[in-house]
């Protein structure tokens, strides 16, 4: 995974975010409502720690926002053509590490149903699961990283 780098994101790696989750293949169908034009400003980039994974080039791979005040993993998404390379579980290894610099015993993780065996390959274990509610109308299951 050396080619691979972990690097605070910045506002200008906004546009690059957004169309990463827009056009993640794990939102479309029944999910496409969850990212329909969503977005991932700059203002969110400079007021939470987001992390993206990156190649030599700077191309981004993948990222993460971690909400410290509420101790939960916001955003986690790898691009389509990164998946299976150890971006996932890089970016998971980055994020506890930084929820154990800032403190924190456990992070929370609302997962997309889809990503949940992701979540517990990497070391997330099921605490329960969450009802649908705005624009998400199915239930979600409820995860947690134990911070050693």
């Amino acid at each position: 995974m050396s080619e691979f780098t972990v690097r605070r994101a910045v506002a200008d790696d906004s546009k690059r975010l957004t169309r990463l989750v827009r056009s993640s293949r794990a939102y479309r169908g029944d999910y496409a409502s969850m990212v329909e034009g969503y977005q991932v400003g700059g203002a969110y980039i400079e007021h939470h720690p987001v992390f993206v994974a990156v190649d030599a080039s700077d191309r981004v791979l993948g990222f993460y926002a971690l909400l410290v005040d509420d101790a939960e993993l916001d955003l986690a998404f790898v691009a389509d053509s990164a998946q299976g390379l150890g971006i996932g579980r890089l970016l998971m290894e980055h994020m506890t590490g930084q929820a154990r610099a800032a403190g924190l015993g456990a992070v929370r993780v609302v997962a997309h149903p889809p990503a949940e065996e992701f979540y517990l390959r990497t070391g997330a274990v099921r605490t329960g699961t969450v009802p649908p509610a705005g624009h998400t109308h199915w239930e979600r299951p409820e995860l947690r990283y134990d911070i050693a």
